[in-house]
């Protein structure tokens, strides 16, 4: 592995002060724009910067002194200079891309930071998967650090992941170069509860003087919440309402408000800031997940700066939220997050605070884009052959394998439904009147009522967990498989036919991995996901390409929801309420229990 090269601080504090005192020519200046101070939250007309070794030297009304042989001098003819923005929550894995591949996907969008958590790969690979995340991470031309996966799996006796995470893990890996601290702790019962093996996990992180992501994904915000801030997560990303980030806030947590392809909570939340005056610097904006689809056609944080200003936040308040918070957050506001001495030279030209078109973006002083594109090269990492071999489904599947069987006698049976809702994480817990024929249950297209399957694929041990969803809209014979399937990534198949999910599955399990449509028993989408059957490292427009056809597929069986690919991947999620299902069975996420399939007629 090639380590991006990017000098210390100490390594290159001479020269910085040699170039801001005027003693050395700055290797690049930037002339003639105007500067967004997020430090004092203005805008400085006619201000310049100079850069040296990657790091602002001399930031202030008159850089000509930093200016010498060989110094870059960039006219900004009147545009924004602001700094590169931070991710503060977001899963690589969930771009269906490798890192290197989401770096030049989101790098053109002014992305220049990112705080990644691995943990769809630990739960298929364990700790080399996080290591290879890791390992890649740090090639690139951006930053990318890397949050040492907490639950894996994300709630123990409720599924079987590819491989545990450990507290020795957790532990080891808070000694390696590119980790940040401790990945969003989902298993939030068991920090309640005390939990030795969380707390542990905690410890090491907090006795690495890093920070301990959050997850508390339960609408309780009386006892059990503040027994959750007690145990250590410094943040949360699962507020979905105005109460949710308050509440965060008060308990001395920063409340991180997400945007991704699927999940729209910004808009009901910013209100904390727009409206009840809390104070914003304890508000961040992150994605948490975005598809390639996304990434390539609407874009990264930029895309989140632009919804929550559009949301009724002060530019420069929502800029504040996607740069310096979050380095602060880290503890790495001497590092990156603003335009002052000594931080990476991570900057963006814009021609407008409001609209936020990213004209060009450098990275530690370096022009990475221009008009849209990339300029520079993103490494790959040489992943091994096995890391390329992880769908192992044990056995041939059938349409037989996906039928519900009825209890004996029964013309119709009552069942748990799993109620998708549109835009956000948690679904609903309903339940359906379903006919029965020949022993089957069957679905209820008129009720948007269809089958939901999950596949084991880690063990090869042939299971397959029925079970009932709505919401989707599906119309005729379909089916749709994924090998994402957060967080345990077994194999989820939601169809209309149990003909085409058997089809799907099979499919899946040829290819190594990814997402496929089924239509009247032909495939008319197929993304390849080979690496741990969560990532391509095919360049990312390709990927998104696939990846909007699969969404145009999924329309074409009669889905109306938006970005309904995400709320198909995340049905397992066993830690956010309500319904869900898992490879032991359906799950009851408010009672953190395995429930029965049936109701009692």
């Amino acid at each position: 592995m090639e380590r991006s090269s990017l000098k210390t601080w100490e390594e290159c504090a001479p020269r910085l002060i040699a170039v801001a005192a005027g003693r050395e020519a700055a290797d690049l200046v930037v002339r003639g724009v105007k500067l967004v101070n997020v430090q004092s939250r203005e805008v400085l007309d006619g201000w310049q910067v100079a850069v040296a070794d990657g790091r602002f030297a001399y930031v202030g009304p008159d850089a000509s002194h930093c200016i010498g042989e060989g110094t870059e001098v960039v006219e900004g003819g009147g545009a924004f200079l602001l700094p590169g923005l931070c991710d503060a929550h977001m899963h690589i894995e969930s771009g269906m891309l490798t890192p290197a591949e989401f770096a030049r996907a989101v790098i053109p969008h002014g992305t220049t930071s990112m705080f990644t958590d691995p943990h769809e790969i630990a739960n298929v690979m364990g700790l080399e998967g996080v290591r290879l995340m890791h390992d890649e991470a740090l090639m690139q031309p951006i930053n990318i650090f890397t949050q040492m996966p907490s639950c894996a799996p994300s709630a123990p006796g409720l599924e079987t992941t590819g491989h545990e995470i450990t507290p020795e893990d957790v532990a080891e890996a808070m000694a390696w170069p590119g980790i940040i601290g401790l990945g969003e702790m989902m298993n939030f019962p068991g920090v309640i509860d005390g939990d030795a093996k969380m707390l542990a996990e905690i410890a090491a992180t907090q006795r690495a003087g890093k920070t301990v992501g959050g997850h508390y994904a339960s609408p309780d915000k009386g006892v059990a919440f503040s027994a959750y801030a007690a145990g250590g997560p410094a943040d949360d990303h699962e507020g979905t309402a105005e109460a949710d980030a308050i509440a965060r806030v008060r308990l001395g947590m920063r409340s991180m408000m997400r945007l991704g392809s699927a999940w729209y909570d910004v808009e009901s939340q910013i209100t904390a800031v727009t409206q009840k005056g809390l104070d914003p610097r304890n508000f961040i904006l992150c994605t948490d997940d975005c598809h390639s689809g996304t990434l390539v056609n609407d874009g990264h944080m930029n895309r989140v700066v632009r919804h929550a200003i559009d949301c009724g936040c002060d530019p420069l308040v929502a800029i504040q939220m996607a740069t310096i918070n979050t380095a602060t957050h880290f503890g790495l506001e001497r590092e990156l997050g603003s335009i002052a001495p000594g931080r990476r030279a991570d900057m963006i030209l814009s021609s407008d605070l409001r609209a936020l078109p990213i004209d060009r973006v450098w990275a530690r002083g370096q022009l990475v884009a221009e008009g849209g594109e990339v300029l520079v090269e993103c490494p790959h990492l040489d992943w091994p052959e096995h890391a390329r071999k992880t769908v192992h489904m044990g056995k041939h599947l059938s349409a037989g394998d996906f039928e519900v069987k009825a209890p004996a006698g029964a013309n119709s049976v009552k069942v748990k439904v799993i109620g998708v809702v549109e835009n956000q994480a948690p679904t609903k817990a309903l339940t359906a009147d379903l006919p029965v024929i020949d022993t089957v249950v069957q679905g209820d297209e008129a009720r948007d009522v269809c089958q939901i399957a999950l596949v084991e694929r880690h063990r090869a041990t042939g299971d397959v967990v029925n079970g009932f969803v709505s919401g989707f809209g599906y119309k005729g014979r379909m089916a749709m498989a994924s090998t994402v399937a957060h967080d345990s990534h077994h194999m989820i198949v939601v169809g209309t036919s149990r003909e085409d999910m058997a089809l799907a599955a099979n499919r899946l399990g040829e290819v190594g991995g990814g997402i496929t449509v089924f239509k009247d028993g032909q495939e008319i989408a197929l993304v390849e996901l080979p690496v741990a059957g969560l990532m391509s490292d095919s360049p990312a427009r390709e990927v998104a390409a696939k990846a909007d056809r699969m969404v145009a597929a999924m329309a074409e069986c009669g889905c109306t929801l938006n970005n309904a690919y995400m709320q198909h991947s995340l049905l397992a999620l066993v830690v956010i309420p309500a319904l869900r299902i898992s490879d032991l069975g359906l799950v009851d996420v408010t009672r953190f229990e395995i429930t029965d399939l049936f109701e009692e007629m």
